[in-house]
């Protein structure tokens, strides 16, 4: 299956398991919250140094970073992030505010194709056996 199809039903599938968890009374939401959250966070951290000095805003090809973290997941930064805001939104109990991490969601999709485009062009079959390494 296309990884980006594959991103985006999990993506969906994530988001409906939030809206039930929504559904929970307030002490199984703050449970849900930081069982989610807190890990989520650490591997936002986490795999923001492991990038090091290929962080950038824009995509660049600086380097081909595939430990730690990326050893398995290929946007890793996106995925914990996405995770940790939904355990905000199901703190906060704002299902409305899932709309907007969806449309963040499908961004971040796009700017994680872009990103492949460049280190795919930059490291050639190196980046192919790294993605194929990888679980999404």
């Amino acid at each position: 299956m296309n990884k980006t199809v594959f991103r985006l039903a999990g993506a969906a599938s994530v988001a409906a398991l939030a809206l039930a968890a929504i559904s929970m009374n307030q002490n199984a939401r703050l449970a849900v919250s930081i069982l989610v959250g807190l890990p989520s966070f650490v591997l936002i951290l986490i795999s923001r140094r492991q990038l090091g000095k290929s962080f950038s805003v824009m995509p660049e090809a600086r380097a081909l970073v595939t430990t730690g973290p990326y050893s398995r997941i290929q946007h890793p930064m996106y995925v914990f992030l996405d995770l940790f805001l939904l355990a905000l939104i199901i703190a906060l109990d704002w299902p409305v505010l899932l709309l907007g991490w969806g449309i963040l969601v499908v961004v971040q999709v796009l700017q994680a194709q872009r990103e492949e485009k460049v280190l795919a062009a930059a490291f050639g079959a190196d980046y192919v056996a790294y993605t194929n390494g990888t679980w999404l």
